[in-house]
């Protein structure tokens, strides 16, 4: 996971960005009531140890003992495993909890229970997560997550977008990258060179990647190197239907369930932790270009909600290839 940044600025400036943060930070779609405190903001806290007795207990009056309030909380102690996860929202005046001060409190708590994560983010100050996409020749899900971008509805910084197919300048995603100034590498790959290095030097200030279907499979090495987490996105006609047009041979082979799958991209090609599932049905009414469109959506669709559950701490390592995800 990404190791969160402490804020580096002045009280008086953290008073000003919380005041601003009011009319933007809503928690469970509800607004907050400026009667308790002006300057209430929101914070996410994950937590992720061996199990004891006492942990939620601990982690609640942490929040309390600096005038924050717990909002909402999911614990999960998984049968006979000695293992505790949990994800609380709360809100807290950031005069009265400083951000370093957070930082530092949810630290020692880390160090008491010797967890494997404690990651705290406060979404109205933190910066927001800085990432790169890599596309091959398919546009649904890079279309979709830069429009999403464009809309605010991620919560995240694209800094550039890397592909290994040519995209003319007339095209919608060049012109829509150029008005925006986000840089497009493309880098022709072959057999014996991915360009992994090339990629490397690109994306080393970024803080995850999303593979929005790149046709490339990236090397043990590659993902050594970079060492953060990397998203990927595919259908779910595999492992039935492999090799060039699985959409024609699914539909050829009159299936009438399809799906999507986004997973942490590991060295075992499509078999990284799962984070999102989708699945939607397909029947005889529908034609070649109605199931590839259906299949499509899915992708985009599983791919956007991914990506959110990620950026909102939703997700969390369980057991060797498999994740909480709250």
């Amino acid at each position: 996971m990404i190791p969160t940044r402490t804020l580096c600025s002045s009280l008086p400036q953290v008073c000003r960005i919380a005041k601003r943060s009011l009319k933007s930070c809503k928690i469970h779609g509800e607004s907050l009531d400026s009667s308790v405190s002006p300057f209430l903001i929101n914070g996410i806290h994950i937590f992720h140890c061996p199990d004891e007795v006492g942990i939620v207990a601990k982690l609640s009056d942490c929040i309390a003992s600096r005038g924050g309030n717990i909002l909402g909380a999911d614990v999960f102690v998984p049968e006979r495993k000695n293992v505790f996860y949990s994800r609380k929202e709360f809100v807290f005046d950031p005069v009265k909890w400083p951000r370093e001060q957070m930082e530092e409190d949810f630290s020692k708590l880390a160090k008491m229970y010797n967890a494997t994560k404690s990651v705290v983010r406060v979404p109205c100050i933190d910066p927001k997560y800085k990432i790169a996409l890599l596309s091959s020749k398919q546009d649904h899900c890079l279309v979709d997550m830069l429009h999403a971008w464009q809309d605010g509805k991620l919560p995240v910084d694209i800094t550039c977008v890397i592909s290994n197919h040519e995209r003319a300048s007339n095209t919608h995603v060049i012109r829509f990258l150029e008005r925006h100034g986000i840089p497009y590498h493309y880098l022709h790959t072959t057999k014996a060179n991915k360009r992994e290095q090339e990629i490397l030097e690109l994306v080393q200030d970024t803080d995850f990647l999303v593979l929005a279907r790149y046709m490339q499979v990236l090397s043990g090495d590659f993902l050594k190197s970079y060492g953060k987490d990397i998203i990927n996105i595919h259908h779910g006609l595999l492992p039935s239907f492999k090799g060039g047009h699985p959409s024609k041979q699914a539909f050829d082979a009159g299936v009438k369930l399809i799906g999507a799958t986004s997973h942490f991209v590991t060295e075992e090609l499509d078999s990284g932790p799962i984070i999102e599932q989708m699945v939607e049905a397909v029947s005889h009414r529908d034609n070649l270009r109605s199931f590839v469109q259906k299949s499509e959506d899915l992708e985009k669709k599983c791919l956007s909600k991914a990506i959110r559950s990620y950026c909102e701490l939703r997700v969390l390592p369980y057991g060797t290839n498999k994740t909480v995800v709250f």
